[in-house]
């Protein structure tokens, strides 16, 4: 009578389930430290919100704080914005609407351009020392594989400027995956830097005019951008299907 063999899993099955593990322990881990941040914002929100809100929604008074504080006020704010830069779950949007209404349309623009330079310095520093280890945490694999077709160009760095200056692009996502790129650190950073004027272009100057009083513009401003991001969005995709289409 022959015994019945039994199937243990192989070396290379017992490697992959083990990865799978650390990948969701990490992610576990995040999950905590983003449930324990949102639970302190909620509980400073209920202590001093209401106040708080009052504050800001005075555009000269707050500004006159921020220009009281001088460059402390500019250091937090880099650094909130590289913060953003590096951990791309958090949206970009607000930090830069809240540079132009705190610093005015100039000065916030150039606090995110040099932040943004900063956060994509430390993005890439990552990305080329701990690969897929550090890209993967942030972005599934689905979301990596929709973005193959730019890896694999040839004109990388020019289709990545061009995605970069369309407005509603996944920005933090094409920034990590540069990284895994061959292309040098300071060409990447310049690169996407310039790429993101339009956009924060778009957020300090509705934030500024709000922030002036200026309605009327403010809504423009907000209407055209809106605008020309549902049209970024429909070229993205175009982009992307016809370059994959050519890397197949």
């Amino acid at each position: 009578m022959e015994k019945s063999a039994t199937c243990s899993p192989s070396p290379a099955q017992t490697s992959l389930s083990s990865e799978r593990r650390i990948l969701m322990r990490k992610r576990i881990a995040v999950v905590v430290a983003l449930v324990a941040l949102t639970a302190g914002i909620g509980a400073f929100w209920v202590l001093y919100g209401p106040e708080l809100l009052a504050f800001v929604s005075d555009a000269p008074r707050f500004r006159a704080w921020v220009d009281e504080t001088g460059a402390l006020a500019r250091v937090a704010f880099v650094a909130a914005n590289m913060a953003q830069v590096v951990l791309a779950f958090l949206p970009g949007e607000p930090l830069e609407l809240a540079a132009g209404y705190a610093f005015g349309f100039w000065e916030g623009t150039l606090w995110c351009l040099v932040a943004s330079a900063l956060g994509t310095t430390l993005v890439m520093l990552l990305v080329r020392s701990f690969g897929m280890r550090i890209v993967g945490l942030f972005f599934p694999p689905e979301k990596l594989a929709s973005v193959e077709w730019l890896r694999d160009s040839r004109r990388f760095e020019l289709l990545l400027f061009v995605v970069f200056l369309i407005p509603g692009t996944p920005k933090d996502l094409l920034t990590y995956v540069a990284g895994l790129g061959t292309s040098p650190v300071w060409r990447i950073v310049a690169l996407t830097t310039v790429g993101r004027i339009p956009s924060i272009v778009s957020s300090t100057l509705a934030a500024g005019t709000f922030g002036d009083g200026n309605y009327l513009a403010t809504a423009l401003i907000v209407a055209l951008t809106l605008i020309l991001a549902a049209l970024g969005v429909v070229a993205y995709r175009k982009l992307a299907r016809t370059q994959s289409a050519k890397t197949q």
